[in-house]
């Protein structure tokens, strides 16, 4: 068997191996030069706008308390208990979380039995797999998913497998990979491509989106073309150091059968929804209206340094409906636990930790 330094002198004296490694090296100092950073995912190419400003990952209905004991800052160790009331809320739930700069664990069951669990470990500064599962009483009710994502200095890619099977004598599940890429300091362009199949009596699926993302000092413009003619746009803006600003708007072709029998086949479906985020000293306040008449805001005030107070509401005017929401957050954090007035820990948790 050849040895190491015998098979790099074969290297080297290959002529086609070594214009690759220059044509490599040469490509690597040119991305150097142009100063590009690191674009995020593609999953993560709206959160300015989807993640933070809008009400979509907020909104509750019914009344809900949560008490969170953290044991330890670093490793962070925490439990948490939450009593609710109200809609998609279960009157139980409990969870254990455990995150250092190279693991993160969490799980959480409820009073009827649902099990779900995350565990994410950071193979390099780079490569992290993320793992979660849910278990559920009665059947289809389970869901694994699996994930590899790589973060390089001016891209990121990903591969994420949803229920994957080969015991039914095919493969099936849902597959997606991406790919978001740096081309200079303020924009980036990326791929998606998702594979699925429910079962190996159904033929597959499959899509490719597009994705765009501009940003600059103070906002952000992203553009996505999904698979069946769905286009999503989001603009962001932060107005004044404490206010932000966001508009999502979704377009949507539908086939339409009878518009197909009168040469036609597509309707046209859109929503745009506006939202803006004020952050104060001790509370923030997000509100958000759309195009089909929908009114939300949120409210999080903290009143004490353990206590963080949350109000929810929202109208729905084409339905004439209205929701509310309110809860209330407790963190006991223990006489090893310092807390600061806004009510962070002194000591803080990892900074690194692979959520």
């Amino acid at each position: 068997m050849a040895s190491a330094d015998s098979v790099l002198s074969l290297l080297q004296s290959n002529p086609i191996a070594v214009s690759v490694a220059d044509a490599w090296k040469s490509l690597t100092d040119r991305r150097s030069k142009l100063g590009l950073s690191n674009p995020g995912t593609i999953e993560a190419l709206a959160k300015e706008v989807q993640r933070d400003v809008l009400l979509n990952n907020h909104m509750f209905t019914g009344i809900k308390a949560d008490l969170t004991k953290p044991f330890n800052m670093s490793p962070l160790f925490q439990v948490s208990h939450q009593f609710a009331i109200g809609e998609r809320l279960q009157p139980y739930t409990f969870a254990g979380l455990y995150g250092t700069n190279q693991i993160f664990a969490q799980g959480n069951v409820d009073n009827e039995g649902q099990l779900s669990a995350r565990f994410n470990y950071r193979w390099t500064d780079g490569l992290v797999t993320k793992s979660s599962i849910q278990i559920a009483p009665g059947e289809m009710q389970s869901m694994a998913q699996l994930e590899h994502e790589y973060t390089g200095r001016d891209f990121s890619a990903a591969l994420k497998m949803i229920n994957p099977s080969v015991l039914d004598g095919g493969l099936t599940g849902i597959y997606i990979g991406s790919y978001l890429q740096s081309v200079t300091p303020s924009l980036s362009i990326g791929l998606e491509g998702v594979w699925q199949r429910a079962a190996t009596s159904q033929p597959p699926e499959a899509g490719l989106s597009y994705s765009a993302r501009y940003a600059s000092n103070d906002w952000v413009a992203t553009a996505q073309i999904q698979p069946q003619g769905t286009i999503n746009t989001t603009f962001w803006r932060r107005l004044a150091e404490n206010v932000q600003a966001g508009i999502d708007t979704t377009l949507s072709l539908v086939p339409n059968p009878a518009a197909a029998m009168m040469g036609g086949g597509l309707t046209k479906e859109g929503v745009t929804a506006f939202g803006a985020k004020y952050d104060f000293r001790m509370s923030t306040f997000r509100a958000q209206i759309d195009t089909r008449g929908k009114l939300g805001v949120l409210l999080e005030k903290r009143v004490a340094a353990p206590v963080m107070m949350t109000f929810a509401a929202d109208v729905d005017h084409a339905t004439q409906q209205a929701k509310i929401g309110l809860g209330v957050s407790i963190e006991a954090g223990g006489e090893e636990i310092e807390m600061n007035p806004d009510g962070s820990p002194v000591h803080t948790p990892p900074s690194n930790i692979p959520f």
